[in-house]
């Protein structure tokens, strides 16, 4: 199982250039990383770069990011997926990011859910028909009192295998998950085959593994337990210098 370090968090420091960071990660031994939005990135360099490095870009968030809970927003979401998917082409297969938005108040959850997978059907077919596949992430993040519509892993789980598309998958960011109260059991429970990706991060702080309070541990074994053999992502805030957080994340993983 590898790592694959978020460039958006890791590497900032030592290297603000952003395409510079691609050259840390091969020089640690990386070979594909994630990022954030794409709009503001120099697609041409990150190209050239991963041809260069032979480092893939892994993940990056459909932009601009829109409410999958609103159905004013939806549009917006929809035409995000189509702009986005020849994005992911260009960059070898990179999965395409959506998180849900915020609960709306006087609308129930059952409505709102709804609303997340007409929606999620309409984006994972246009993914689908780009050869491009779409991550779901939960966040736990509370901004007006409004809680994020999807901010666990079951709750994205429940409605990935509702949406029931193969372009569709869960990105468990297991800090989120843990903020919302769950445990790794609790959140992969025997639905495994429906997440694409898993991002890490410890509790509290959201630094990296081994500087809270996560069972680390148990979370590798759990994965091989359950038949995740995908890679698990590093979105954490470094709390040290990259060398010294890398080995100590890769010790508290058992990586």
């Amino acid at each position: 199982m590898k790592l694959i370090p978020c460039i958006e968090m890791l590497y900032q420091a030592e290297h603000p250039d952003f395409i510079q960071r691609f050259r840390a990660a091969r020089a640690d031994g990386f070979d594909a990383v994630d990022t954030w939005l794409w709009r503001d990135k120099p697609l041409d360099a990150i190209v050239d770069v991963m041809a260069e490095t032979g480092v893939a870009v892994n993940s990056f968030c459909v932009d601009p990011r829109a409410s999958l809970v609103d159905v004013a927003d939806h549009a917006t979401v929809l035409s995000g997926v189509r702009d986005a998917v020849p994005v992911a082409q260009r960059l070898g297969g990179a999965r395409m990011i959506v998180a849900s938005g915020f609960r709306m108040a006087g609308v129930n959850e059952a409505e709102q859910r709804t609303r997340i997978v007409q929606v999620l059907r309409e984006a994972a077919r246009i993914a689908e028909d780009g050869g491009a596949q779409i991550l779901l992430e939960p966040v736990h993040m509370v901004i007006g009192g409004q809680l994020m519509a999807v901010h666990t892993v079951r709750q994205g789980l429940d409605i990935v295998e509702e949406v029931n598309s193969p372009a569709l998958r869960l990105l468990a960011d297991v800090y989120h998950g843990a903020v919302s109260g769950e445990t790794f059991e609790q959140a992969f429970a025997d639905r495994i085959g429906l997440v694409g990706h898993v991002q890490v991060a410890d509790l509290e702080g959201r630094h990296e593994p081994g500087t809270g309070t996560l069972p680390w541990p148990t979370l590798l074994p759990l994965l091989r337990e359950r038949g995740y053999t995908g890679a698990v992502g590093l979105e954490y805030l470094p709390s040290r210098p990259i060398a010294e957080s890398l080995a100590l994340t890769r010790r508290a993983l058992g990586l």
